[in-house]
């Protein structure tokens, strides 16, 4: 299977991110049903174009930004999304789609390392989850782009958390080589703070080992600063989130109280302790948000990456890339 492509695919709840050997792409979460007829063009009014439309098993979806404007949004965001929900299968596809219209298509099977929330691999239900992943990304996919017919491959999965990914995008370069100045970390003890739409995480690495003591996921992600914004819930996360990237959205009365939760998580998990980590990774779309002000919590030890919302992804092709040289 040395022919197989390597990819990293982060499955954020914000949006889905790949990335292969030509480069990364991110594509919003944001899904909706195609069930509204088409408005016809108005004298007057402006013509929005519609959004990516994927037709998959029989079902129509819009998908990634405007969707929400053109059809009935989806946002059920537990993990059971995840595990290969109609919605999750077409949002895939609409990601594998945009990466292809950046980068070319896909010219060999490919071999995939998906990155999870940590909660999703813990207790009693983590290996249901794990083979959930597996089963439905393994395979052949096919469906239909704004009606132009698209399949691919999928030969190998394999599984790791999110914040493993922010890990392996910091020790491994480009090549997915270790970095000289950075391999004694790989010993030492790096903290990972990981502020997704969905979750926060917290991960301690020693001596290339998890510590469970000092690892944790909670639901006060970004997705809780578009709740502290649109607390009657006038607005679809889709829309608010969309506006947020656009910077259209007004949050600097919320963004300090969002802030004091993930303070108030990383207190309870980590206390004082995060002052002996040899560093500290701040990573996701939460880290743009607050990296004036989080980072300078932790005395110069936290490191933000550049690109931290593709970090992760990053970091999941750099570890595909390295597992499966060693395994050679």
């Amino acid at each position: 299977m040395s022919t197989l492509l390597n990819l990293g695919l982060d499955v954020g709840m914000g949006a889905l991110k790949l990335v292969s050997t030509a480069g990364g792409s991110q594509t919003l979460a944001h899904v909706a049903v195609n069930g509204a007829a088409r408005i016809a063009p108005m004298t007057g009014l402006s013509t929005r174009k519609p959004p990516l439309s994927i037709l998959h098993a029989g079902h129509s979806f819009y998908v990634d930004a405007g969707a929400h404007d053109h059809g009935r949004p989806i946002e059920a965001l537990d993990f059971e999304r995840l595990n290969g929900t109609p919605e999750m299968r077409a949002l895939f596809c609409g990601a594998l789609t945009r990466h292809m219209q950046a980068y070319g298509p896909f010219t060999a099977p490919l071999r995939v390392m998906v990155g999870l929330p940590i909660e999703m691999l813990t207790g009693e239900s983590a290996q249901t989850h794990t083979n959930a992943i597996q089963q439905w990304l393994k395979g052949t996919h096919t469906w239909s782009a704004d009606g132009h017919p698209q399949q691919i491959e999928i030969a190998e999965v394999k599984v790791t958390s999110q914040a493993a990914g922010a890990l392996f995008d910091y020790l491994l370069d480009e090549t997915a080589q270790l970095v000289p100045e950075r391999k004694t970390h790989f010993k030492k003890e790096i903290g990972i703070v990981s502020i997704g739409f969905n979750t926060l995480e917290l991960l301690l690495v020693r001596e290339k080992a998890p510590v469970q003591r000092f690892t944790t996921g909670a639901t006060v992600g970004v997705r809780r600063l578009l709740e502290l914004v649109n607390p009657e819930r006038l607005y679809s996360f889709g829309e608010l989130d969309t506006r947020l990237r656009a910077k259209q959205l007004d949050v600097s009365a919320a963004l300090p109280v969002w802030e004091r939760e993930i303070v108030g998580v990383i207190e309870q998990c980590w206390g004082q302790a995060w002052r002996r980590f040899a560093v500290i990774l701040v990573v996701g779309g939460g880290a743009l948000l607050l990296q004036n002000t989080l980072p300078l919590r932790f005395n110069g030890k936290a490191i933000i990456p550049a690109d931290p919302v593709l970090a992760i992804a990053r970091g999941l092709f750099k570890l595909a890339c390295w597992t499966h040289r060693k395994s050679n």
